[in-house]
């Protein structure tokens, strides 16, 4: 059944619009809690959840209203202040919670923003529970009985909590002494986090993107936008960069020499540095939009690879299906499931680091054994009104355009379009050996797919 609210990954939009006002909020925080305080009677736990945010001005709104609606349904809140997504999971966890909530938009500029659920094991929530939400949220708001409000607690160690559990997921007998990193934190959650995390391993670090003042989030910063930190990488002579997503779940990093490494290499690194620990890892799992050449190369490694839909939800589902502790997607969102619950681009970066070092290479050597195809995605914007209700591939010229840049590629490449889960777009992308080819093309179906749009 279609979720009316719940997106790919919780709810999201421009804030003071839709689902993103404080009164709509404050209900569904209420919703929420009705919703899983049933199911925690069912189950014998006592009712709490962990609200956590980026660094987005409007997290102090949005916090309240959750706040709010969590206490009149009789809910305790745990308030744990600006930290990364995976952060609040893991502490959703380990303090035993219903649930965490994420205030979050990711990469999203500042002016937007979200809601990300997670349930007590630190993953997202079922999408049975999400209809039960959407369903509560529907009903009247009835608050509970002025005895039974919930209560609110900041957790002031959040952080140093967070900080010891990344540390924890590479052996004790790693150190990057030595190593000159320069860390962009998009001005986002993982500001005050990463920082720590790296020194206190023994890198010489450099931050960048560790000024948040709640508008200048993911702004020309961060893993979405890497040119400065590629040129701070080369002006410090630094061995490697690394850039996170507004809310700390996504990464890529930079080499000494400026080449941006995509989450698509960074996941082959990882793969690479679980075999030569001799773990099982049986295969990786990536997505339609994961580059061939990583296929190819994993393949290479004798282990076995698998394409879901887009989105860490997709990925996880088919990694627990396939029984493999690997995967993620090109955006950086890795899920390493033999070290944590969820897409960590901290816990992620470490994994890289930490193999570099006890092999004592440098990060374009470690993903020389990976030869990426040209690939191109073009975005092509909808108007808010359209998306969610255009099939690109309903339009014969879109199909036609289609078809024939699959006769040009000759089997040699790949052609994908998809509408986005977060964002009012339309996705096109085109992989093949030819770049100057595989350019043509994506541009040629981009054009097909917007003069669809407008028409209709």
């Amino acid at each position: 059944m279609t979720k009316k609210y719940f997106g790919t990954d919780g709810i999201r939009g421009e804030v003071g619009t839709g689902l993103m006002s404080p009164d709509k909020v404050l209900k569904l925080g209420w919703a929420v809690g009705r919703v899983l305080a049933s199911h925690d009677n069912e189950m014998g736990r006592v009712n709490r959840v962990v609200i956590g945010k980026d660094t987005r001005i409007s997290g102090y709104m949005f916090e309240s209203a959750l706040e709010a609606g969590l206490s009149a349904a009789g809910v305790d809140i745990d308030l744990l202040g600006p930290m990364p997504t995976p952060g609040i999971a893991y502490l959703t966890r380990t303090l035993r919670a219903s649930a965490g909530i994420v205030i979050s938009a990711s990469h999203n500029p500042f002016y937007d923003n979200g809601l990300k659920f997670f349930s007590p094991q630190g993953k997202k929530l079922d999408d049975e529970i999400e209809h039960e939400i959407e369903a509560m949220f529907e009903s009247e708001m009835k608050i509970v009985e002025p005895s039974r409000l919930g209560k609110a607690r900041r957790v002031v160690d959040a952080n140093g909590r967070y900080v010891e559990a990344c540390k924890a997921t590479i052996p004790m007998n790693v150190r990057f002494n030595g190593l000159k990193v320069v860390l962009d934190c998009s001005n986002g959650a993982t500001y005050d986090i990463a920082p720590k995390v790296f020194s206190e391993l023994g890198a010489l670090v450099i931050s960048t993107g560790d000024k948040p003042d709640g508008l200048n989030i993911n702004l020309k910063c961060g893993s979405t936008d890497p040119d400065y930190l590629i040129d701070r990488v080369k002006a410090e002579g630094a061995d490697l960069g690394i850039a996170f997503d507004g809310d700390g779940d996504r990464v890529l990093m930079v080499d000494h020499l400026g080449g941006v490494v995509d989450g698509d290499e960074l996941l082959y690194v990882i793969a690479r540095s679980r075999l030569s620990d001799g773990e099982d890892v049986g295969g990786v799992v990536g997505t339609l939009m994961s580059n061939l050449g990583m296929e190819l190369a994993v393949k290479e490694l004798g282990l076995g690879f698998a394409r879901s839909q887009v989105g860490d939800r997709y990925v996880l589902e088919t990694m627990d299906e396939k029984g493999w502790i690997l995967g993620g997607e090109s955006s950086g969102h890795i899920i390493c499931l033999d070290r944590t619950t969820t897409g960590d681009g901290i816990v992620s970066a470490l994994q890289v680091l930490a193999f570099l070092a006890k092999e004592k290479m440098t990060l374009r050597e470690a993903v020389s054994g990976m030869k990426k195809f040209p690939q191109i995605m073009i975005n092509v914007p909808l108007s808010m009104s359209l998306s969610g209700h255009i099939d690109p591939m309903q339009s014969p010229a879109v199909q036609q355009s289609v078809k024939q840049a699959e006769i040009k590629l000759n089997g040699r490449g790949r052609v994908l379009l998809r509408p986005s889960g977060t964002e009012p777009l339309i996705r096109v992308m085109v992989e093949g050996e030819d770049e100057h080819l595989v350019s043509q093309l994506a541009n040629d179906i981009a054009t097909q797919v917007a003069q669809a749009a407008q028409a209709a």
